[in-house]
């Protein structure tokens, strides 16, 4: 999704040393076979993530459109923008113009279709059905895990130093989100729900970070910090994990979340 580098598994590489640098001479032809095999298998599904990320965040954006009574065109913006809002911030700090999907518009486009397709889905139970199967949530925290750490990637190769590239990989994860709710009045989701959303993000980014230093195989630098910000993500949506919630009720810090998915009370 972000950037004009072409696939994120060959980015890391390129962060690092090549494939071909790795290999101890005299590999024979069948490992070095199964290495390409494993590649492109991974290829493939990041592309998916990719995909089913950005439609996840496509139907939230709608949904909060229609939720606000928005017309068409607010529904569009608001299905595009957390597709695309995080990794364009994350471009204009770096300086990197024009941004990602000027050059790549497939992603804003399918956003942009998901969002006008998500009213009338809705209104037959398609979306309904898909949040009774966590599909939704599920989709949102792969892409989610994937846009952190590539945007963490196209920070390191612009230059960045490494916790810059980290929180740059934590606004290209979540700073789309944030846009939408500020364009709908609203105080950032991620700020007030409780949940492991900023936070799993963040560790993720450290963990890349880290794994990039200590010049791992880049396969395993580029899957294990998603794995470890999905599983955080899971967990705090099944168990009810997050960080306390402040409240002024009692005088005292309050943690309100108690079921998975539930918003915390807030002062009335």
């Amino acid at each position: 999704m972000f950037g004009r580098v072409v696939r994120a598994i060959p980015r890391i590489e390129i962060v690092r040393a090549t494939r071909d640098d790795h290999r101890m001479p005299g590999s024979s032809l069948i490992a070095q076979a199964a290495a390409d095999g494993t590649t492109e298998v991974l290829g493939v599904l990041q592309d998916v993530l990719e995909y089913a990320g950005t439609i996840a965040f496509a139907i939230s954006g709608a949904m909060l459109a229609a939720r606000k009574r928005m017309d068409i065109a607010g529904v569009v913006v608001m299905g595009c923008i957390v597709g695309v809002g995080g990794g364009t911030l994350r471009d204009l700090l770096l300086g990197e113009v024009p941004v990602f999907w000027v050059a790549s518009p497939t992603f804003i486009l399918v956003a942009a279709l998901t969002a006008i397709a998500a009213i009338p889905l809705h209104r037959a139970g398609m979306i309904q059905w898909s949040e009774r199967y966590n599909l939704i949530v599920l989709s949102d925290a792969a892409g989610m895990a994937l846009f952190v750490i590539t945007s963490a990637n196209v920070a390191f190769l612009a230059g960045a130093s490494p916790i810059s590239a980290a929180i740059l990989g934590v606004i290209g994860g979540v700073g789309g989100g944030i846009i939408r709710d500020l364009l709908a009045n609203e105080v950032p989701d991620v700020l007030r729900n409780g949940e492991y959303y900023a936070t799993a993000a963040f560790v993720g980014a450290l963990l890349y970070v880290a794994l990039v230093e200590l010049d791992l195989d880049p396969r395993a630098v580029f899957w294990i910090p998603i794995a470890v910000i999905f599983g955080i993500r899971v967990l705090s949506i099944s168990r009810g994990w997050g960080v306390p919630v402040l409240s002024l009720e009692g005088g005292r810090a309050d943690r309100t979340l108690d079921h998975p998915g539930e918003e915390p009370d807030r002062p009335r």
